[in-house]
């Protein structure tokens, strides 16, 4: 039964791994989109924002379901509990990639734009997001 169970948790750190990548590729991308006024790049992120929002609710699932069926305790309780938390705060993130994405054509060529600090803060949130699930994946 334990074996199972670590087994899961192990599966739920890779899902974790996989959601952190993809927020972080999505985040790289609405960046690289404004800076140079690719708004095909732009749109895309924008209608591929729902993958993001299902890689949410496939980890959700997975920690309600490990929550139900094992009722953890202790460090596995904080595991699921700081995995539930973390996927809502990269949910938003990746939201707020598109929104970035989103205002990519108000700004009409990428010379009249300085985005270095918004590119600074897309890395310090890009990096945030590796350290946190690295973090919960060494536990």
């Amino acid at each position: 039964m334990r074996k199972h169970f670590d087994d899961q948790i192990a599966q739920l750190g890779e899902q974790m791994m996989a959601m952190g990548a993809l927020v972080e590729n999505t985040i790289e991308r609405a960046i690289r989109a404004l800076q140079t006024d690719d708004m095909a790049e732009a749109a895309a992120i924008r209608d591929g924002d729902h993958v993001v929002d299902e890689k949410e609710r496939e980890v959700e699932a997975m920690c309600i379901h490990m929550l139900l069926q094992q009722q953890p305790v202790a460090r596995d309780l904080r595991t699921i509990s700081a995995a539930l938390k973390m996927i809502t705060d990269m949910e938003r993130i990746g939201d707020q990639a598109a929104d970035i994405a989103e205002i990519t054509p108000f700004f009409p060529s990428h010379n009249t734009f300085d985005c270095t600090l918004v590119c600074r803060m897309a890395q310090q949130a890009s990096s945030m997001v590796t350290q946190s699930v690295d973090a919960l994946v060494r536990r």
